[in-house]
């Protein structure tokens, strides 16, 4: 059996960042991907869909992304079931990560300390890999 996901997307919130009676770090956070088509008003339509992390690929999760930031994420689809404290039957499916890689900088607005490569002459060695502005794509 193949259970295998792999989704290209933007960050809708911070991640939230929380460990287990155990001490097992468990980051949650939402990703925004866009359909490659557009419906019939001629827009592109965009699914949420939930993910976790566990361990250090938590911690590191939690360390470095912030909204709006655009990752790629490997993982399975699980689906889980449980019972509220009033006895509702509740259900989710949601991707497990193993593997998460970070596809953009982070802006100047997420106050991060880190810095992009840049080459002798001071100029973005990336800059030109990126060739359309993302920051318009955010649909949230």
């Amino acid at each position: 059996m193949l259970n295998v996901c792999v989704l290209i997307g933007r960050l809708t919130a911070d991640p939230e960042l929380r460990y287990t009676v155990n001490g097992i770090a468990v980051a949650n956070f939402r990703l925004a991907v866009d359909r490659p088509f557009t419906n019939r008003e001629g827009e592109r339509e965009t699914d949420f869909h939930d993910i976790v992390c566990w361990r250090k690929l938590a911690e590191t999760v939690g360390a470095n992304l912030n909204k709006g930031r655009l990752v790629a994420v490997k993982g399975m689809v699980q689906a889980r079931n449980w019972e509220t404290a009033e006895g509702e039957r509740r259900r989710t499916v949601e991707i497990v990560a193993d593997e998460v890689k970070f596809l953009d900088w982070p802006s100047d607005r997420s106050g991060s300390s880190r810095s992009k490569k840049t080459n002798d002459q001071g100029v973005d060695e990336f800059e030109d890999l990126f060739e359309e502005d993302f920051e318009d794509e955010v649909p949230f």
